[in-house]
């Protein structure tokens, strides 16, 4: 089991008094709770969508070890202690795998984005922050057969955000996605955490 912190402990009891009742599965609520603890708000409770087997996808895919890939290095660090602690899959941050943007108009998280696509395609990829690097994800999908482990897509912010959820939304890969303008680094991190403690049968 992993060690909860009672501050953890009685900020998930809060959150549980506050939703209410609702009809999400255990583990859809496990991913939904994290969230909205790391971030103070539920209106993630009506922004997350799972596509039907993304859930378990991510877990056998964690349970085996592969790769998560982020787009950038806050999401990173959000996940690297539980992931050392549990099953220590490899985590690359696509922005560090880019000293510049080998395209010009193309940001270095695209540019790395696209050469992890290239090395870790069956990955679990964990977008947080930029629009641009899930957009190049989907655009990579539309002429390959082989799909990652899981996408989640939760970039935050004004350009290009809806749009690149909506191009994720129009391809048939395992996903958590949250709907319109909000996420955010935290988002993701937290998503991947609580799919690791799922792995590890603790919701």
């Amino acid at each position: 089991m992993l060690p909860i912190h009672p501050i953890m402990v009685q900020s998930f009891a809060a959150i549980d008094r506050e939703i209410g009742t609702h009809n999400f599965t255990t583990s859809e609520y496990a991913i939904i709770r994290r969230v909205i603890h790391s971030t103070a708000d539920f209106d993630f409770k009506e922004l997350i969508y799972f596509s039907p087997t993304a859930i378990a996808s991510g877990v056998a895919a964690i349970r085996r070890g592969v790769p998560i890939v982020t787009d950038v290095s806050m999401v990173k660090q959000g996940i690297v202690n539980l992931v050392a602690q549990t099953f220590n899959n490899p985590i690359i941050s696509a922005v560090e795998q880019a000293s510049v943007a080998l395209v010009p108009g193309k940001t270095r998280t695209e540019t790395g984005l696209i050469e992890c696509w290239r090395q870790f395609p069956e990955a679990i990829y964990a977008i947080g922050n930029a629009p641009t690097a899930l957009l190049a994800l989907c655009n990579e999908l539309k002429s390959s057969s082989i799909s990652p482990a899981l996408v989640i897509g939760a970039p935050v912010g004004f350009i290009s955000v809806v749009e690149s959820k909506a191009a994720l939304a129009n391809t048939a890969v395992n996903q958590i996605r949250v709907e319109g303008r909000k996420g955010g680094s935290p988002v993701a991190a937290a998503i991947v955490n609580a799919l690791i403690a799922i792995a590890c049968n603790q919701l």
